[in-house]
């Protein structure tokens, strides 16, 4: 008797054990389950911001294309970069739960996304005088066609005015004096005329759709602080306005109507004097028009 009472207990106890363990593990189990759902709202509500910064970023992207109209053509490639890389984003937000790589392709993309409103605006600002006026030529021309009687003499408006607005223009015209050292294997910037020994001009020629594509001639005037051109020789010279003036440097390029860095140098000659204290003028000139100006300074 004793002995049956005595594996009851042991019975009641192992079963007091048994459930103990069972509530332990129903609760770290119930405490894990939170712990998930938890991580998978966070995860949920991560992916939603993400997906809304997304959306909003190639919204405001697709409105700034639709409000530059045609001149948006030009950064075509960029363009698609951006879309290939909001497309590669989206099928991640949809497959991978790694969003510290999603973040760091979003933040890649939001700063490719800057350089287009950046460089859009820098087109717009360049064409924006261009754009209006050709526009408002092309709706002259429209109206004028019904107009049999003027017509022959809106038609030389409009190609003054198209002459007008179809020439190339240098912008940053930069000069920069430098001297040069090893036999002119080396160079180092200087703002001294005694040391003076080249002077290297930069500029940038200016996107412009309306000019015919082909070869440019480009002609730089250096001026002296005495109002002296700085001439090669006395046979340089080219006609502007009407007039044959002399230019320090030449430089041709092939135009295809896109923006273009041009650098040309004035490399002084060992017989020539030391550069003159002052103030120097830099012009450029194409197509008889005067298209960029500069200046530098000597001590």
């Amino acid at each position: 008797m004793e002995e049956q009472k005595s594996s009851n207990r042991k019975y009641i106890v192992f079963l007091s054990i048994l459930g103990i363990l069972l509530l332990v593990l129903l609760f770290w189990l119930f405490i894990q389950r939170s712990q998930m759902m938890k991580l998978v709202n966070e995860k949920e509500a991560e992916k939603i911001a993400l997906q809304h910064n997304l959306d909003s970023l190639m919204t405001e992207h697709n409105n700034i294309k639709r409000s530059y109209g045609a001149l948006s053509d030009s950064l075509k490639a960029k363009d698609s970069l951006i879309q290939v890389n909001a497309e590669e984003i989206k099928k991640l937000l949809a497959t991978q739960w790694d969003y510290n790589t999603i973040h760091k392709k979003f933040e890649r993309l939001q700063k490719v996304a800057q350089g287009y409103v950046h460089q859009m605006d820098s087109l717009y600002t360049v064409n924006r005088e261009l754009t209006v006026e050709n526009d408002r030529i092309r709706q002259v021309v429209k109206t004028e066609q019904n107009r049999n009687q003027n017509l022959m003499k809106d038609k030389e408006e409009l190609k003054e005015k198209m002459n007008q607005a179809a020439f190339i223009k240098a912008y940053d015209v930069t000069a920069t004096p430098l001297k040069l050292k090893s036999g002119g294997a080396k160079e180092q910037v200087t703002d001294k005329a005694s040391r003076a020994d080249r002077i290297r001009i930069c500029f940038t020629i200016g996107e412009n759709p309306l000019v015919t594509p082909g070869k440019k001639s480009i002609y730089i005037r250096l001026v002296r602080p005495d109002n002296v051109v700085v001439i090669k020789s006395k046979y340089d010279t080219f006609t502007f306005n009407g007039q044959t003036i002399s230019f320090s440097l030449r430089e041709d390029i092939d135009y295809q109507g896109k923006a273009a860095k041009v650098c040309v140098d004035w490399t002084k000659k060992d017989t020539d004097k030391p550069a003159m204290k002052g103030k120097y003028m830099v012009t450029v000139f194409a197509d008889d028009k005067e298209i960029g100006t500069g200046s530098f300074d000597l001590k």
